[in-house]
């Protein structure tokens, strides 16, 4: 039996008023009390035998927990494996992008995610235009020599293929060609500005057909898609894998890639044009 734990989101919030230097002690304080919410629960699953645990998506959050790497090392002990699912939503994006493209706008906050699929695509020879000097000296410290020749940062964008995160704004979606494909490496779902451009969902994979009961895994999927940070934690359980996936590590993205599709889950390419409605 395959045990996954799907902890229920903390999702309780605090109003900061301007307060200048106050905001940063209000912030502090609940950040420890949420650190300390989740780490009650992940030492509750390990004492049940919980083999693999997956957090929400809102308690993953890097400025939160560092991706969740906090909690091994505050709980070196655990045998319970922490999974933050960061590469299968890896492996989905690259496997969203067309064989055929030689170059792609990486656009929104970097992450984890970003970084590596910024990495992969160096590596392989794609060129990858960033939107913001800041976005594209982080990146390029992180990269080999080799790799960082192609990272470029550009002011005019001619490529229709836009992997895009948090904090991607309207101003910078109207710099895409119409037609562009926009594919979120995010948790959530951009803001779709442009009727005249595509949005791929977030990183996700439908279910396999023997699932049952299987609902929206989130409210901005369709039915019998699960985001791919849900499903790794599935994965895990079911290959027995024995590694944490938190903080830095990243598990191997061909191997993660492999699993998901051995099992059964399949990819899911449909882009739709962008309602009046978002």
């Amino acid at each position: 039996m395959v045990t996954h734990l799907l902890l229920r989101e903390i999702s309780s919030t605090i109003s900061i008023c301007k307060l200048g230097p106050f905001q940063n002690i209000y912030f502090m304080q609940w950040q420890r009390e949420t650190i300390s919410l989740i780490e009650e629960a992940i030492t509750e699953a390990d004492k049940k035998g919980i083999k693999v645990l997956s957090l929400g998506l809102l308690n993953q959050d890097e400025k939160l927990n560092k991706n969740e790497e906090v909690y091994i090392r505050r709980l070196p002990q655990l045998k319970v494996k922490l999974v933050d699912g960061s590469s299968l939503a890896v492996a989905v994006v690259l496997n969203s992008i067309p064989k055929v493209t030689i170059q792609v706008v990486l656009g929104g906050h970097l992450s984890k995610v970003a970084n590596a699929i910024a990495l992969a695509l160096c590596q392989g020879g794609i060129k990858v235009m960033t939107l913001r000097e800041e976005e594209y000296k982080k990146l390029k410290s992180s990269l080999t020599p080799e790799a960082a020749i192609n990272l470029l940062l550009s002011k005019s964008f001619t490529s229709k293929i836009w992997l895009v995160g948090d904090g991607l704004n309207e101003d910078e979606q109207l710099k895409a060609p119409k037609g562009t494909i926009f594919i979120p490496f995010s948790q959530f779902p951009p803001r779709k500005t442009r009727k005249d451009c595509f949005y791929f969902h977030t990183p996700a994979m439908i279910t396999p057909k023997h699932f049952e009961n299987v609902d929206s895994c989130e409210n901005w999927l369709p039915r019998r898609v699960m985001s791919a940070w849900r499903i790794a934690g599935i994965l895990h359980a079911l290959e027995d894998w024995h590694e944490h996936e938190c903080g830095n590590m990243m598990f191997d993205i061909e191997k993660v890639w492999k699993a998901s599709l051995d099992h059964g889950f399949q990819p899911i390419f449909v882009a739709s044009a962008s309602e009046s409605k978002t």
